[in-house]
């Protein structure tokens, strides 16, 4: 048994799949969820996920072995700071957010030392449904997770979590927190940011309701991620502000180009731009497809 006690703090569709994936493993033996509605975590207890709950925070934290916080990334800024009040440098805390510096720089401001039992972690596995209904535990099979440890890190805390990852048939990986930050703001965040807006300026149209009823596939797909969280996506937007402001800049200014290549018909630049693109995809998708054929099965 990897973990015996498994406490997550916010149990939606990323806690409640990872307690499903563990206990599918064999690899936990007590998960124990927190959050601030008690309807939310009676239904991860229906559905199994988890074998108690509770909205006293000290009452989860007693003799736990690994807390995660699974919260939206602006209160596990606030929620990380106060788990590590709270537990001893034996009990291995960790997150699931999309943002990682600013989580590492709220710990900083509120201590002298930042704990060494803190590996902050991102799976790279989600969906635009979200809640503890959409908990799945096959949800980090064969996905990427990034783990991003600082010099402060305890190595035993860090191959915890590693292994626990692993455990869900998760790919590990670890990067810097400035690294992931950028990486992310440009991979996921800014395709978020894009895909809200476009679907935002498009409806307020007058002709919207002709342009979503013809709308073919290529447009669904391009807009499915619109459908996420609201709310999180603001937060995330907030939260990794300085590092997708610049890819919005960069990307601005090379839709500011092509726009101009359009204006002014020059079709050689567009052709260029376009073909730079595909080939550009054609080669990421050969690199997903490899990286998946040589990803082992989950046990």
């Amino acid at each position: 048994m990897l973990i015996n006690k498994l406490v997550i703090l916010g149990l939606g569709l990323i806690g409640g799949s990872l307690a499903a994936a563990l206990r599918e493993a064999g690899q936990v033996n007590q998960v124990v969820a927190w959050g601030r509605r008690e309807s939310t975590l009676a239904r991860g207890l229906e559905l199994g996920l988890i074998d108690s709950f509770s909205l006293d925070l000290d009452e989860v934290l007693a003799d736990a072995d690994v807390v995660v916080v699974a919260t939206p990334t602006l209160l596990a800024e606030e929620l990380v700071n106060r788990v590590l009040d709270r537990v001893g440098p034996d009990t291995v805390v960790t997150d699931v957010a999309s943002v990682k510096g600013n989580i590492y720089r709220a710990v900083q401001a509120q201590r002298a030392t930042v704990p060494g039992n803190l590996v902050l972690g991102h799976p790279i596995a989600g969906s635009e449904k979200s809640g503890v209904d959409a908990a799945k535990a096959d949800l980090f099979d064969r996905h990427r997770v990034i783990l991003t440890p600082s010099e402060e890190t305890d190595a035993k805390a860090e191959l915890l979590i590693r292994k626990m990852w692993q455990a869900t048939g998760a790919e590990v990986v670890s990067m810097s927190i400035p690294d992931h930050d950028r990486v992310l703001a440009a991979t996921s965040h800014l395709p978020h940011v894009l895909a809200f807006a476009l679907v935002d300026a498009l409806s307020g149209l007058d002709s919207s309701q002709d342009i979503f009823r013809f709308a073919a596939g290529g447009f669904r797909d391009f807009t499915r991620i619109a459908s996420s969280d609201p709310t999180m996506w603001s937060e995330i937007s907030l939260a990794n502000k300085e590092a997708l402001l610049e890819t919005i800049d960069a990307f601005d200014a090379h839709l500011a180009k092509l726009r101009s290549s359009i204006e002014t018909g020059d079709l050689e630049s567009i052709a260029a731009t376009f073909t730079h693109a595909k080939s550009a995809r054609d080669h990421f998708s050969r690199l997903m497809d490899e990286r998946q054929s040589q990803l082992p099965d989950k046990d």
